[in-house]
């Protein structure tokens, strides 16, 4: 499996906010908190988001967070628990990706209230919609039994992460191929790797240590992963489809063959309640900087 198909083997999938692009004409009002909105929802721009705007928590199903309610409403509590993420199959949205562009990942602005801009074109960007699969009727799914759903891993990539998610966490139980056969790609970690820890909040540090076995185009492989993430900052961040009030986690991916170090790779994701991810950056390999500027994919949600 080349680098570039082992981005943080499914955290692409963690940044998929599953949320449609509706517009809204209506004229927005200015706010200062969620009260002050007929929709309870005051944007990170100071603007109502209306009824049936897709940045006050509506879907292509018309639900969000759990499925049940019909509406997920952030209530900006500094957490955000699995009602509040729209992970599950059928969830889609577009995404401006690029593999050439570069992005300060530090931001501007001071702790607590840090402001990260990727609402602008980067060099190389393009728009692809991202679907969460269900695993019903796939070839891989008797060997998942518990996996909520896959998701491709990473721009140019036909490989599925397949994931579970439940009250406590977000996980990765392997890596597929679309289709079996000779050439076919099967990998499980054992134990899966923990990619979120919910409820999600500011401070919040998790590791993970999976050893990685199966094949990879038909050749039989193993290795070890260990995941070290903190939840680092707190602030607003700019895409195309609009302003959000996000955690930033910082992941740190290493890739060991016993004793010896294959990769390290570095993560940033920034989440929002009621869409998830909202935006990625993964380093290029063995990058050494806490923060970086050249990237090997910028992901941001878009309209």
């Amino acid at each position: 499996m080349s680098s570039r198909l082992q981005l943080f083997a499914g955290l692409i999938a963690l940044q998929c906010s599953m949320t449609a692009g509706c517009a809204n004409t209506e004229p927005a009002t200015a706010c200062t908190t969620n009260d002050d909105c007929p929709s309870h929802f005051c944007k990170a721009d100071g603007l109502c988001a209306a009824a049936g705007d897709p940045d006050a928590g509506s879907t292509i199903d018309g639900a969000l967070g759990d499925g049940s309610t019909g509406l997920c409403t952030p209530n900006r509590d500094g957490s955000i628990e699995l009602a509040e993420l729209p992970l599950a199959p059928g969830r889609m949205a577009t995404f401006r990706t690029t593999t050439t562009g570069t992005f300060a990942t530090a931001g501007t602005g001071t702790a607590g209230a840090r402001i990260w801009d990727l609402s602008t074109q980067l060099t190389g960007d393009g728009d692809t919609v991202l679907v969460l699969a269900s695993p019903a009727g796939t070839w891989w799914a008797a060997d998942f039994p518990t996996a909520t759903y896959a998701a491709p891993l990473a721009a140019g990539s036909d490989l599925l992460g397949v994931f579970h998610v439940d009250a406590t966490a977000l996980t990765l139980l392997g890596v597929v191929s679309p289709a079996a056969g000779a050439t076919q790609t099967k990998l499980t970690y054992t134990p899966p790797a923990q990619l979120m820890k919910l409820p999600l909040a500011s401070g919040a540090t998790w590791t993970s240590t999976s050893t990685v076995t199966g094949t990879v185009s038909g050749v039989f492989g193993t290795y070890d992963e260990t995941y070290d993430a903190h939840v680092d900052q707190t602030g607003t961040m700019k895409t195309p489809y609009g302003e959000f009030p996000v955690m930033r986690t910082a992941t740190d991916l290493t890739r060991k063959l016993g004793l010896a170090t294959l990769l390290t790779k570095r993560q940033f994701g920034w989440t929002a309640e009621c869409f998830g991810g909202v935006a990625a950056v993964i380093s290029k390999d063995n990058e050494a900087a806490a923060e970086f500027s050249a990237a090997a994919e910028i992901r941001r949600i878009a309209p």
